[in-house]
């Protein structure tokens, strides 16, 4: 990438083709202090409101800064980087790969909480790898107080459900969920009846005297790339296909549609929905149904295997912190007669995690 000037023009060449930026970008961009709140980067000025037939008067570009003045009398200095950031359409998450991986996983990577962790280069590193590889799991936070509360605002903001703001994960009579009882659960993503589907969970073990109840992560990525690869007719209609998702209580019926596996605008990956017994397919041509069953059918059995789960039992103090779009779930059942089992959740959305990502790497010029 680099950028040249010609005759008051400002052109970016990158990997051999040449385009002139036009100078209505380069005036929204003016940085001086009469445009720009230095502390909120926000503009000081409608661009809106400005005359369309907007010039360059003047150029001059160095190594690093391209300085432009304009018709209106403005007049800025640009940062090379930052020109190039914009076209590279640079996301600090976007660019983060994603690591696929099954049950060969061993080392789980663990972070040690300690006082003032939101704010040290270590959070930041944890939330890479939590970017990565879809979950990242938090040593000795405290338990008392409902502290998760505390650790989630702490990121970003909780997601509010009907579920509560947090929601205690035991074992009770009458349950809503299958959630609190002491039954295994199959790998399964949470609340995709929701529109939008809460991006993040976070799962914090207060208690644990029972030896079942061991935690179980697929990671869907994986397990969507590999049905690409090998069953392909099912990926696509598996990826098509918009099935219902719905969730009953006493006061609220939620529903969403969509697809098991999510494509962005792209085609790649962006999310999974899984959760067998609350899904519901339309009534489609009975031909396209046999290839859909057989599809979802395929889907689970890869999900299910022991192939790519992973299983490990949470104690006290750790904090499990999951990509609910990316990772799927579950637990093996437990006796409640060894003891109490009792795990505090909670939920996230991206923006938390990638707004506090973005922080911590200005604040640590990484």
């Amino acid at each position: 990438m680099k950028i040249e000037l010609k005759d008051n023009k400002v052109f970016f060449e990158n990997q051999g083709l040449k385009k002139e930026i036009h100078p209505f970008w380069l005036r929204e961009r003016v940085n001086g202090d009469i445009h720009l709140d230095k502390k909120t980067q926000q503009r000081l000025f409608d661009p809106t409101e400005l005359k369309k037939d907007v010039k360059i008067e003047n150029l001059n570009l160095s190594k690093n800064f391209l300085e432009i003045t304009f018709n209106d009398g403005s007049y800025t200095k640009l940062e090379i980087q930052n020109i190039f950031k914009e076209f590279a359409n640079v996301n600090d998450v976007k660019y983060i790969n994603k690591v696929e991986w099954d049950s060969s996983l061993k080392n789980l990577n663990n972070f040690e909480f300690k006082d003032n962790f939101f704010e040290e280069e270590e959070m930041y590193k944890a939330l890479i790898y939590f970017y990565k590889y879809g979950f990242v799991i938090f040593k000795n936070v405290p338990t008392q107080n409902n502290f998760i509360v505390k650790f989630a605002n702490s990121i970003g903001s909780i997601r509010r459900t009907n579920f509560g703001e947090f929601f205690d994960v035991k074992s009770k009579p009458n349950p809503n969920d299958l959630a609190y009882t002491s039954l295994s659960l199959a790998p399964h993503t949470d609340n995709p009846y929701r529109n939008p589907v809460p991006c993040i969970q976070m799962l914090h073990c207060i208690k644990n005297e029972v030896s079942g109840g061991l935690s179980t992560l697929v990671d869907g990525y994986t397990v969507t790339q590999k049905l690409k690869k090998k069953f392909p007719d099912y990926y696509k209609i598996l990826s098509e296909i918009k099935v219902r998702f719905q969730f009953v209580d006493n006061s609220v019926i939620l529903e969403d549609w969509s697809e098991m596996i999510q494509l962005d605008t792209n085609g790649d990956f962006k999310q999974v929905r899984f959760s067998p017994r609350l899904d519901f397919v339309p009534l489609i041509d009975k031909e396209k149904l046999e290839i859909f069953y057989s599809a979802r059918k395929k889907l689970s059995e890869l999900y299910n295997s022991k192939e790519y789960r992973i299983e490990f039992k949470l104690s006290p103090g750790d904090l499990l912190m999951m990509d609910n779009y990316r990772l799927l779930h579950g637990r093996t059942s437990y006796d409640t007669n060894e003891g109490y089992r009792f795990l505090q959740g909670c939920y996230i959305d991206y923006d938390s995690t990638e707004g506090k990502l973005k922080h911590l790497k200005r604040k640590f010029n990484l």
